[in-house]
């Protein structure tokens, strides 16, 4: 399946209806355990925060979704989210690795906050190169230095 990375701040929000059908979509499929409000909220108020999702897209539309809040030195990601309809096929993986290439292109590290973290996503963050802090805080990725192998 070739997914792409797709960027959604607020102007993209507001410019693409398909955009918004998408990532309501997407949230709507996320368990209520995991979703601190109902999704047009936890979109609107993200997106109000001036922070951004970067999304997993195929054939024009999104399949997936990570909650990003940049900070000087790193994107911190939440809320991972596959539509039900693709998962087990690989989609947040790729959208976990793309998001981390688009991090690393603009050299800062990727970052998940660890509380309450289910342990299938704590698993997958592990398969992926992600380690927890030394203070248990946080999984971080461990990206080779910029430039390195190239």
């Amino acid at each position: 399946m070739p997914v792409t990375l797709h960027r959604v701040d607020q102007a993209a929000w507001d410019a693409d209806a398909q955009v918004q059908q998408d990532l309501m979509r997407i949230y709507a499929d996320a368990p209520p355990e995991r979703l601190p409000l109902p999704p047009e909220d936890f979109i609107s108020r993200h997106l109000a925060a001036d922070r951004f999702f970067c999304c997993a897209r195929f054939n024009d539309r999104l399949l997936g979704a990570l909650a990003v809040q940049r900070d000087h030195e790193a994107w911190w990601l939440s809320h991972l989210c596959v539509r039900k309809t693709t998962r087990r096929r690989g989609v947040g993986t790729r959208l976990l690795t793309l998001t981390g290439e688009a991090a690393h292109a603009e050299g800062l590290r990727l970052c998940v906050a660890n509380p309450q973290l289910p342990l299938a996503d704590q698993l997958l963050l592990s398969r992926l190169g992600y380690r927890l802090t030394k203070t248990g805080d946080y999984f971080e990725l461990d990206l080779p230095p910029k430039g390195a192998g190239q």
